[in-house]
């Protein structure tokens, strides 16, 4: 996806997001430079790219192959205020999270189970070039009381790239149903919840 932006003077940031524009800034070891670039065309294309996926910067004709690094939000707005554009060296591996694509329905969960998903995104070590939008991760043979790995993601993932995340990290699980009360029990036994502690 092609964003175009130009160069800024320092100090506008507040009139700039008045007007609809937002201010950024593009950098590596070599370069940097403060931007500003439409919000509605960031906004475009951060929704579809994210923050794992190369997006041609052209600043004032000048290309430049970038990842978005960091987004400063607006917390009462929810809208972007700031942007950190991180420039790609093409013969550089970068470091970045790749999200994980959960597909089909898991045998466990045909016979009741539930799907507990664990981790989200996988973090490798790639050329640019290499770098995938996401990896897929078929469920379809997991049944109750199993789970896949970091490590049953390897074969998704292009051969240029190093998982730097540990191997035997869980990434989806199939648990026991919840349990449910006898129809007239007068012992009411609390269910299990999922998930109900730590992540997201």
């Amino acid at each position: 996806m092609r964003i175009e932006a130009e160069k800024r003077a320092p100090g506008t940031a507040a009139q700039l997001r008045r007007d609809g524009k937002l201010p950024a800034v593009v950098y590596n070891k070599d370069l940097n430079e403060s931007i500003t670039l439409d919000m509605r065309a960031f906004d475009k294309a951060f929704r579809a790219q994210g923050t794992s996926s190369l997006i041609d910067l052209v600043v004032d004709g000048t290309e430049h192959s970038v990842l978005v690094k960091q987004v400063q939000m607006d917390k009462r707005r929810r809208e972007p205020m700031h942007v950190d554009f991180f420039a790609v060296t093409a013969n550089e591996a970068l470091e970045v999270h790749v999200p994980i694509e959960v597909v089909g329905t898991a045998a466990g969960v045909r016979d009741g189970g539930l799907l507990d998903v664990q981790r989200r995104e996988v973090k490798i070590s790639v050329l640019p070039r290499f770098i995938p939008n996401h990896v897929t991760l078929d469920v379809s043979s997991v049944k109750i009381g199993e789970s896949l790995h970091v490590r049953d993601l390897v074969a998704g993932l292009p051969e240029e790239a190093t998982v730097l995340d540990d191997l035997e990290l869980s990434v989806v699980a199939v648990v026991p149903p919840r349990v449910s009360d006898d129809a007239g029990s007068s012992g009411a036994t609390e269910p299990e919840v999922i998930g109900s502690a730590g992540e997201e």
